[in-house]
C-alpha cells in the first residue's frame, strides 16, 4: 500500500536535495541513507509547523520507494489496519493527530517490525515525552532514535529565497526578501509560495519584482485566505 497524500505537481516534489538544511545537515545524511537495506531502522522528527517536517517525510519516501515498499500516510488517515509488506519503509506524518484506533494500528506495527525488517520514520510536533499518546506506544516513539528539525535563521531563509528567485529566472532584490520575512509568514514553504505568485504576476501584467506589486501579490493571498476560511465555516 503505497498512500502519497499530498497533491503536489511534478515539479514541486519535495526532494532531500531541494531543502534548506541550515543545521539539519546530520539529519538530511541520515534521512538519505534510511531505505538502504531492509532491516530494521526507526526514526522520529519533530518540529513546530512549517518547520519542514512534511517535505522531509514525502522526500525520503520517494526516495526510498526505489530501494524498498512504501507505505506514506498522515496520522489522520491512519485507520484501525496499517498493513505494509515485509520491508517497507512506513513513513507517519503528524503521529500526535493519530485517533485511538490507529495508535493500536502503530503500535501492533512497532512489535512486528524488527521480525518484518520494516523501517519506520515518524514525525508529530513535539518531542516524545510530550506526545498526547497511549503510554505503550509514546514509549516506543521515545526509543527511536529522535531528530528536532530546527528551523532556518532569517539569514538563512533569505538566501534560501535569493537561490529560490534565481532558480525561476526572477530578479529580486534584497529589499523585497527583507519585506517578506518581515510582513509574511515565517515558515519556508510559504514565503517561497509568496515568491512564486509574485513571479506570476510579473509575467501576467508585465511589470518587473517591484515592493508595490509585492504588497498587491501578499495583499490577494490574505484575501484569499481569508475566504477559505469564511467557506470552511
Amino acid at each position: 500500500m503505497t498512500q502519497l497524500l499530498l497533491d503536489l505537481k511534478p515539479d514541486q516534489s519535495p526532494t532531500l536535495d531541494s531543502f534548506v538544511a541550515g543545521t539539519n545537515g546530520e539529519l538530511i545524511g541520515r534521512l538519505a541513507v534510511l531505505g538502504d537495506s531492509h532491516s530494521f531502522d526507526a526514526l522520529y522528527l519533530w518540529g513546530p509547523a512549517g518547520c519542514g517536517k512534511t517535505h522531509l517525510l514525502v522526500a525520503t519516501a520517494t526516495l526510498s520507494a526505489k530501494r524498498r515498499p512504501i507505505v506514506l500516510a498522515s496520522g489522520t488517515e491512519v485507520g484501525a489496519d496499517l498493513p505494509a509488506p515485509t520491508g517497507s519503509l512506513i513513513v507517519i506524518d503528524d503521529v500526535d493527530q493519530l485517533a485511538p484506533e490507529a495508535q493500536v494500528a502503530l503500535f501492533k506495527v512497532f512489535n512486528a517490525a524488527r521480525l518484518a525488517g520494516y523501517a519506520l520514520l515518524l514525525s508529530g510536533s513535539s518531542p516524545p515525552s510530550q506526545l498526547v499518546l497511549r503510554e505503550d506506544l509514546r514509549t516506543r516513539i521515545g526509543q527511536m532514535l529522535v531528530y528536532e528539525v530546527r528551523p532556518l535563521t532569517d539569514q538563512q531563509k533569505s538566501a534560501a529565497l535569493g537561490r529560490h528567485a534565481l532558480m525561476r529566472g526572477m530578479r529580486v532584490d534584497e529589499g523585497l526578501v527583507r519585506y517578506l520575512l518581515s510582513h509574511g509568514r515565517r515558515d519556508l514553504p510559504s514565503l517561497m509560495a509568496v515568491l512564486d505568485q509574485l513571479d506570476r504576476a510579473t509575467l501576467e501584467q508585465q511589470r518587473p519584482a517591484t515592493l508595490p506589486l509585492l504588497k498587491e501579490v501578499m495583499q490577494l493571498q490574505f484575501e484569499e485566505s481569508k475566504d477559505d476560511e469564511t467557506g470552511s465555516v
